[in-house]
């Protein structure tokens, strides 16, 4: 069990709807003053025993929510810094693991999305769709992009999700550990996707994930004998997620 995990479960927290941030950061010496910050989302000053956590008061809840999170992990895993932490850190999947932000952002996945909650609703899903995700970051107030990374890292369904920016290039990509390591997502997108008719045309999002030729989205030598089921959505700044469920093929 993970640090956050423990510590949710130290607390007595069995329900999603008990996860008080603040509360918790109570419980650790930390307190949260919520106001408008200037160039970065939270940050946290502390000594050895208490800390003053910030957050960006103009900033949606679930953003709020992720940033005061994220600020927790910091006051366990670097305490005794001062960290000024933007947009751009927090939520950055594309940072190293051993990157402090994105050690910050696991806390803050597990403290929000811990897996013993979490686990047994996905035992009632039966595709990773973004419907089924959507029920659960509502559920959890948890971001989308959080609640699909969670999914993904719990190994439950043969999916892929991966990032694209406006100029069509991959971002990151992450993977369930079943899959086999040459199911790739492409570093460019394929403009025949339906995923590039949204980043690039402003076509809608699809109420349910539509069939496309594996070779689409991997390049490995015959993919083209293959069928994945895409779904996406769009993200701030200009980028997109897909959701990429694979076939029984692609299972290690």
């Amino acid at each position: 069990m993970t640090p956050a995990e423990s510590l949710l479960q130290s607390l007595g927290i069995a329900d999603p709807k008990d996860i008080d941030l603040e509360a918790i950061a109570w419980t650790q010496g930390a307190a949260v003053n919520y106001r408008p910050l200037n160039g970065c989302e939270a940050r946290i000053i502390g000594s050895k025993r208490k800390a003053v956590i910030s957050v960006n008061s103009r900033s949606p809840e679930r953003r709020r929510r992720f940033s005061l999170a994220h600020e927790l992990g910091h006051w366990h895993h670097h305490r005794g810094r001062v960290l000024f932490c933007d947009k751009h850190d927090i939520g950055n999947y594309a940072s190293s693991a051993i990157n402090p932000e994105r050690q910050a952002d696991s806390f803050a996945s597990d403290l929000i999305l811990p897996d013993y909650l979490l686990t047994p609703r996905l035992q009632k899903i039966k595709k990773p769709t973004l419907a089924a995700a959507r029920q659960l970051s509502d559920e959890f107030c948890a971001s989308l992009t959080a609640t699909l990374l969670k999914m993904t890292l719990l190994n439950r369904f043969p999916m892929v999700i991966a990032c694209y920016n406006k100029a069509m290039q991959r971002r990151w990509f992450e993977r369930a550990r079943m899959i086999h390591p040459w199911w790739m997502p492409v570093q460019m997108l394929d403009p025949q996707t339906f995923t590039a008719e949204m980043l690039l045309q402003g076509a809608t999002e699809q109420n349910f994930p539509r069939k496309m030729p594996a070779e689409a989205w991997f390049d490995f030598r015959g993919a083209d004998r293959y069928e994945v089921s895409e779904q996406s959505f769009l993200l701030p700044d200009e980028e997109i997620l897909v959701v990429l469920t694979l076939p029984d093929e692609a299972v290690a």
